[in-house]
């Protein structure tokens, strides 16, 4: 018997092996569940729908948007008058507004020669100090850097959160300004997730904001963070701010893009599929497909979603859906969540590629 051991330990071993393989053989999409396949270049099929390359995706926006282009290329000229005049005259476009001055916010937060220069020209300009206010809240940002608390050095909490502070006095100037504006107040909600305000506080804060502007997509996506539960809420907390703000909302507000937000956002592993295959997480995504149509073509944000919805959609093997997101945002792709794994762009487009050979 002792010599037959080593022989049954063998057999046993190779039984086991052959079962794994021929249930690995009946799942060919199980890999996929974990990592979509890998990009080996544009496919023949990818090709003759006019999908471009990895090579030729831009992966710092999500939509082309050449307004916003011509104005930071002014501004990078020094020349603030273009900027100035585009956010007089976008007026109550709340959603508009707030795309722009983060668009110029962000070029002050690098150079802020030509907003120091529009404000000795125009002072109390209320544009300009709405600028001001959220270039500061990027300044603090960018100070502290993009990795967790635990990689995160003192001397870049300290400056993070003393120009965080020195944030609240340029928005309550910039609110002061423009009372109907809910931009500054929109970005006050960035001031708070860095300093951490309590509840009520946030609850009083974004009172403020739903008075202006009560279904305004950037105001509640920036809200839905503070909310989570890597910020200062919790998975619980982020989903019911989602499913009420949703519920409410009249068609085209890309509000039912909250609830694939909060689930995607509670995720320990994002990329995994099991999560999104639910019966919730598909009628999640058949709200948002609803609700699309009635979005306007130019609102800032509707590419970001498309992109979203499209993961969603790959994940949930509805691929012929996929591919029709894919389409409409292909070559822009600095969104989540590709923008959140390493190389963007890849990434991108091996999720393309899933759905385009699904579809076929």
């Amino acid at each position: 018997m002792a010599r037959l051991l080593p022989l049954i330990v063998i057999a046993v071993w190779i039984f086991f092996w052959f079962r794994s393989k021929k249930r690995a053989a009946a799942r060919p999409d199980r890999a996929a569940e974990v990592k979509a396949a890998p990009a080996t270049g544009l496919s023949k099929e990818a090709a003759a729908l006019g999908l471009l390359p990895e090579s030729a995706q831009n992966t710092e926006r999500s939509m082309p948007d050449s307004e916003l282009d011509s104005l930071r290329a002014s501004v990078a000229q020094g020349a603030w008058e273009p900027a100035a005049h585009f956010l007089a005259v976008t007026g109550r476009d709340w959603e508009r507004r707030s795309a722009a001055i983060i668009g110029l916010a962000d070029a002050a937060a690098e150079e802020d020669a030509w907003l120091t220069a529009w404000e000795t020209a125009r002072p109390g300009d209320p544009d300009a100090a709405a600028v001001r206010a959220k270039s500061t809240v990027f300044l603090a940002w960018r100070l502290r850097g993009s990795h967790a608390a635990k990689h995160t050095g003192r001397e870049q909490f300290e400056g993070f959160h003393r120009v965080l502070r020195r944030s609240r006095d340029d928005i309550a100037r910039a609110a002061g300004l423009n009372p109907e504006d809910p931009s500054p107040y929109i970005t006050e909600i960035w001031t708070g997730l860095g300093l951490g305000y309590p509840h009520e506080q946030m609850h009083e804060l974004w009172a403020q904001i739903t008075a202006r502007a009560p279904f305004h997509y950037e105001a509640h996506y920036s809200a839905l963070q503070y909310w989570c539960a890597k910020w200062r809420g919790s998975e619980e907390l982020a989903r019911d701010f989602a499913e009420r703000a949703a519920a409410g909302a009249p068609a085209g507000s890309l509000l039912p893009a909250l609830r694939l937000v909060a689930l995607y956002e509670h995720q320990e592993y994002p990329l995994r599929v099991r999560q999104y295959r639910t019966p919730e997480a598909r009628a999640m995504v058949d709200a948002v497909l609803v609700d699309l149509p009635a979005v306007p073509p130019t609102h800032p944000r509707l590419a970001e979603v498309r992109h979203l919805v499209a993961f969603f959609l790959v994940q949930q093997q509805r691929y012929a859906e996929a591919l029709e997101q894919f389409r409409r945002v292909d070559g822009h792709v600095g969104a989540e969540p590709w923008s959140r794994f390493g190389d963007t762009a890849e990434l991108y487009c091996r999720f393309r590629e899933r759905a385009v050979q699904g579809a076929s």
